[in-house]
């Protein structure tokens, strides 16, 4: 994909639908489940805006021949849909309603519901997908 995004040979509108038809679905493969750290959330971004970046290319100056690098927020601008982080808190958000539809035999509800016998490993508890669906729902 690295020799498809500088191409002339195709439009802005067709190398974004090829981002978010192809490569978002392999990247978000499972998102629904996951639990992301801070340094998750930022390494995601990171790689959310070094392909739009090449995607868009460098913004070109009124003087000939200077260019720069878009900011974030223009890059954001220009793509006008929602970052990486929002579409996995959606997804979650959607998978969590799936799992408080369904009944109590199905082993993805047991799973989420049940509480783990034993003693909890030392240090700060783990964040875990219950978590992420409190704070998800606390922020909207």
């Amino acid at each position: 994909m690295q020799n498809l995004w500088p191409s002339n040979l195709l439009s802005k509108n067709l190398k974004i639908k090829i981002y978010r038809i192809i490569i978002m679905s392999v990247v978000l493969y499972g998102c629904e489940t996951w639990s992301l750290t801070l340094r998750e959330k930022r390494k995601l971004r990171v790689f959310d805006n070094r392909v739009l970046w090449r995607i868009f290319g460098p913004l070109r100056n009124e003087v000939p021949g200077e260019s720069r690098k878009l900011h974030s927020e223009e890059l954001n601008d220009l793509y006008c849909l929602p970052n990486i982080v929002r579409v996995i808190k959606s997804c979650r958000m959607r998978w969590a309603g799936h799992v408080a539809r369904m009944s109590e035999r199905k082993g993805i509800y047991i799973v989420l519901v049940r509480k783990p016998e034993g003693k909890r490993l030392l240090g700060r508890r783990r964040r875990r997908w219950e978590d992420n669906i409190k704070m998800d729902l606390q922020e909207v």
